[in-house]
């Protein structure tokens, strides 16, 4: 026998196949309007409220204009970046981001300027990054406004992405093997020649060349006679000294050839002989 506490016995339906239809209708009605509510752009609504001439949508907006650098706010309210500041930079510090500049020279200088802005309440940080798309020109201010809005946030980050870009491995590696090759020139001084000598490493601050290497690189660069006279100089050679004995006698002999360069005489030809 069948147990009545078992089962639930439904309404018996005559017209069954039309109550099908109209749940299943009803059904895709509902999902229709949930679909429409979690997304606004079913259903077009924003083109029915955009009334727009097409036209309109080919003109650029003042939105589309981004800055890549994000300048940290300022709490003093009578701070401000003189015209007069502002062009001096222009004039003496732009950056064109040509192959021959040298970036980190241009920081330097670049650092230089920004020393003489102090003012309570305003961070480092705020004016150098006020100031340095200022310095750059052409191709380095294209560069600068190539950035990803709003991607840079410190003077740190804003350096550190200037020297990648306008001082990339090649020309490191070019700087580095023109240190470690260097030659002094024929008819080149000594102090001419630590100069020039001092001026590559100066390019190239990330060398990683180690003291006592750059005093030997300089010192099997020179020709044989300049060679000859430090030795004498150093009292025998100059590789016996240490390390800063012998950098500090290339320096002292280097102004002292510049103090008393040697002068090359000419003969003069003689006037009146007949």
């Amino acid at each position: 026998m069948r147990n009545a506490g078992s089962s639930v016995l439904l309404p018996f339906d005559i017209e069954i196949e039309r109550t099908c239809r109209r749940n299943r209708k009803e059904k895709r009605a509902a999902s229709t309007q949930q679909t429409s509510t979690m997304d606004p752009n079913i259903g077009n609504n924003d083109d029915v409220n955009d009334q727009r001439a097409l036209r309109d949508y080919a003109i650029p907006t003042v939105n589309g204009a981004s800055n890549s650098i994000r300048r940290p706010a300022i709490q003093a309210n009578n701070f401000e970046i003189k015209p007069a500041s502002i062009q001096m930079i222009q004039t003496s510090v732009q950056f064109n981001g040509l192959a021959h500049e040298d970036p980190n020279a241009h920081i330097a200088n670049f650092l230089e300027i920004c020393d003489n802005f102090r003012h309570n309440g305003v961070s480092d940080d705020a004016v150098k990054l006020r100031l340095f798309p200022f310095s750059l020109r052409d191709k380095a201010k294209s560069w600068l406004s190539s950035l990803p809005p709003g991607t840079i946030t410190t003077w740190d980050d804003l350096a550190q992405k200037f020297l990648a870009k306008f001082f990339p491995p090649a020309k490191t590696a070019k700087l580095r093997n023109d240190i470690a090759t260097f030659t002094q020139f024929d008819g080149e001084s000594l102090y001419e020649a630590w100069e020039r000598y001092k001026e590559m490493m100066r390019r190239c601050p990330h060398h990683g060349l180690p003291k006592w290497l750059q005093v030997q690189t300089f010192y099997n660069g020179l020709g044989a006679s300049t060679r000859t006279l430090v030795d004498a100089t150093a009292g025998g050679a100059l590789m016996g000294k240490s390390i800063d004995e012998a950098y500090d006698l290339l320096e002292e002999m280097a102004a002292n050839a510049f103090q008393w360069p040697s002068e090359h005489l000419t003969p003069k030809k003689a006037s009146g002989v007949h």
